[in-house]
């Protein structure tokens, strides 16, 4: 049964995080220039959005921002598809009470970013306690000019 949950509680925080602005690192790389601080703020602001989804269980926000590909490895190194992580959101199994998204880097590479981040949860799966920090990286890649979620890997931390 602590699989099952585990199974279904990162395919919630697959769907989770943001943050506030002060938290996000910019790390250029050679040909970095201004166009990337404008997908930086986008990607920010799908962080931002990612957050309140998981907040209010929004199943809808997953079948839009999760590519049809998309595929998450949960903390126990189990694959997780994009059904598995909407029907997880609209199960109401799982309950936030709160999230801190801290550390966030993006970093741009044409129609790709990678976000790594801390996340601090607090929260209930089946009457569980599932509250703690975790580091995460998702992939984000522009698709007919829109962002996508194409991979995300969540790891428990001290």
């Amino acid at each position: 049964m602590i699989n099952n949950c585990m199974v279904l509680l990162f395919c919630v925080l697959a769907a989770l995080p943001a943050f506030s602005a002060q938290h996000v690192a910019v790390h250029p790389r050679p040909g970095f220039d201004s166009g990337d601080q404008e997908i930086i703020r986008q990607i920010v602001e799908m962080e931002r959005q990612s957050k309140e989804a998981s907040l209010r269980r929004d199943s809808d926000f997953s079948l839009r921002i999760l590519a049809a590909d998309y595929v998450a490895i949960t903390p126990l190194g189990q694959i997780t598809t994009k059904e598995e992580t909407i029907s997880a959101r609209r199960s109401g199994q799982l309950r936030y009470e709160a999230m801190n998204i801290t550390d966030m880097v993006v970093r741009v590479y044409g129609d790709t970013a990678v976000v790594t981040a801390r996340a601090d949860v607090r929260g209930h799966q089946l009457g569980e306690d599932f509250s703690g920090p975790y580091r995460y990286t998702r992939v984000w890649v522009r698709r007919n000019g829109q962002w996508q979620t194409v991979s995300y890997q969540a790891t428990v931390t001290q």
